[in-house]
């Protein structure tokens, strides 16, 4: 049987791997808003496809880093649950395994304004609809809707619906209520209908320069420790590969070799040898 080129098996094995290791888990938050009043509660958990890997909630924050859910909330299972959240609670949350892969990751904001723009948590897949409200304590009111610092249009009912999204929807996004204020502003990221490979580098996209630094910090931390063990695995893989080819190369080289000179001497001694035996006989 040939030998299988590597270029071809590493990068099926290496994608195999991202999606068997990245894919287990999925965060979700209820209620499902990027932003949050203080003195709201909130409830975070982790969808598993492997109960067995042993996931936990963490997060990080502006006094915290990899905090697990018992040093800042309820632990319930593979959820998480917390009341009366304020505005050091915001931060970056994720769902994590005991031998190390993550979950998507969501950035909370807590305010304590009194106007929240109510957007998806999670990446919104292409060719759907997306309603941002913009919410006030008291009453809705007119709310203008920006994205990217530019208003898009405004709204008298205080929500907006974005119909059919595209890739030109993705973007920075905040609203303004006359006489209350201004949100904070919160990434919408929009996917293709993709494979689950694809979805994961997606759900994991850095958000944009406005983020905070220690988000920053945190995603590039992420990206080492997940591809990181897959590109050794990979380099080995190949490793192996031509030190097998190189190995059969040298054992074809030494059965095919031509003969020795002490070879090619003994022949022509025999030569000679019948040689003189016939001219003796004669």
């Amino acid at each position: 049987m040939s030998p299988t080129d590597p270029s071809s098996v590493c990068p099926a094995v290496l994608i195999s791997l991202l999606s068997c290791t990245t894919n287990q888990a999925r965060l979700t938050v209820s209620p499902s808003s990027s932003q949050l009043f203080e003195g709201q509660s909130v409830s975070l958990s982790c969808e598993e496809d492997d109960s067995s890997a042993g996931w936990t909630l963490r997060r990080n924050t502006s006094t915290e880093t990899k905090a697990e859910c018992d040093k800042w909330g309820k632990p319930a299972g593979s959820s998480c649950n917390t009341s009366g959240v304020l505005s050091w609670d915001s931060g970056v949350y994720w769902c994590e395994s005991r031998e190390g892969p993550i979950s998507n990751m969501v950035n909370l904001t807590v305010t304590g304004g009194s106007v929240i723009l109510q957007s998806p948590v999670l990446p919104v897949m292409e060719g759907d609809d997306v309603t941002l409200l913009c919410k006030t304590k008291t009453t809705p009111s007119t709310a203008a809707f920006y994205k990217d610092g530019s208003l898009i249009r405004k709204q008298p009912t205080g929500h907006m619906t974005i119909q059919h999204v595209s890739r030109s929807d993705e973007g920075l996004y905040k609203c303004d209520i006359r006489g209350h204020g201004e949100s904070p502003s919160s990434w919408i990221t929009v996917t293709g209908r993709s494979t689950t490979t694809s979805s994961f580098f997606t759900s994991t996209t850095p958000p944009p320069a406005s983020a905070h630094p220690d988000d920053l910090v945190l995603r590039v931390f992420f990206y080492l420790v997940v591809f990181t063990p897959y590109f050794i695995s990979t380099l080995l893989v190949v490793s192996l590969y031509q030190h097998r080819a190189k190995g059969n190369d040298e054992l074809i080289s030494k059965v095919t070799a031509p003969p020795t000179q002490a070879g090619q001497r003994s022949a022509k001694d025999f030569d000679d040898i019948v040689a003189v035996t016939t001219e003796h006989h004669f």
